[in-house]
């Protein structure tokens, strides 16, 4: 499968979790963040494991609960905060800058080398999605930016220990570890912490159905293969859809405006997903023309 193929696949992932808020907020009861995120990923996990029939080894328990934790406990509970606590732009944008933490722990952990044209394409990715959610209203509370800020750094490093600690399994049976371990994580926390869900109604069930089964199952399998085959950072760049499709919906469904200045936004993160892929494609294929040389001067 050529990699323009699954930069494609891997990049649905991101564009299906824009219509995170819009399910969150139109679809599900407010006031448990905890509590939706646990039951987000709990019977995902549980039924991919079902289908699967694969279990992590005992080796394999503890890398499994930190990844659990970081791509889906820790990260989902840091950004339910920031959502709560910050504008959705500012928070948008904060988890925007997970691309170049994930630069830089691609750098420390994989010795991946930090390639210029791909920081600075994530760069100007922040900026473009700063424009596209920013309001002047917005307004700060260091709180909530502590918590866009853990968020993005949670995901980049569940991201980059993803590529590091490859399972001989499919990417399905992966996602399905992770899940479960993010869910069982949750569970007990969400239960100490938050008061019972009252009775959900249909449109409560199709959305928890939507973000469990489509939002975490089938896009983090996706999202879990673009990992294994492709750089960790081509693979950040593309989280920057999540907020295109999430300003698109919110016109689409909601009736929001759509500025010069929020499209100007957008093309500048859709440039910059473009020239983040490119960047990284021509420092590959330096490095394997940089290795044919060696090879062919050893021999």
């Amino acid at each position: 499968m050529s990699r323009s193929t699954d930069i494609l696949l891997t990049s649905l992932a991101p564009a299906v979790w824009g219509s995170t808020y819009l399910v969150t907020t139109e679809a599900l009861p407010a006031g448990y963040p905890i509590t939706l995120a646990a039951l987000r990923a709990l019977p995902a996990g549980l039924l991919l494991l079902a289908v699967t029939r694969c279990v992590p080894p005992r080796e394999w328990l503890g890398r499994t609960f930190v990844l659990g934790s970081l791509n889906f406990a820790l990260f989902w509970v840091l950004l339910f905060v920031a959502a709560y606590r910050l504008p959705g732009g500012v928070a948008a944008t904060l988890g925007s800058l997970q691309a170049m933490i994930v630069i830089l722990m691609a750098w420390g952990w994989l010795g991946t080398p930090i390639r210029l044209g791909a920081l600075g394409a994530a760069a100007t990715g922040v900026m473009g999605v700063s424009l596209l959610l920013i309001g002047p209203e917005a307004q700060l509370d260091w709180i909530g930016i502590a918590a866009g800020l853990g968020g993005a750094a949670s995901m980049a490093a569940g991201t980059v220990l993803s590529r590091k600690w490859q399972p001989p399994v499919s990417a399905l049976s992966f996602t399905a570890w992770q899940l479960t371990a993010g869910g069982l994580i949750l569970l007990p926390v969400a239960l100490f912490l938050e008061p019972p869900l009252p009775a959900l109604s249909a449109t409560n069930v199709a959305g928890l159905i939507w973000l469990g089964l489509i939002g975490a199952a089938a896009t983090y399998a996706l999202w879990f293969r673009g990992i294994a085959r492709l750089d960790p950072s081509a693979v950040s760049m593309l989280g920057m859809m999540s907020p295109i499709t999430a300003v698109v919906l919110g016109w689409i469904w909601l009736g929001q405006s759509l500025s010069l200045v929020q499209f100007i936004g957008a093309v500048i993160v859709l440039g910059s997903v473009w020239a983040g892929q490119r960047a990284n494609r021509s420092q590959l294929r330096q490095e394997k023309r940089s290795n044919r040389r060696h090879t062919s001067v050893v021999a």
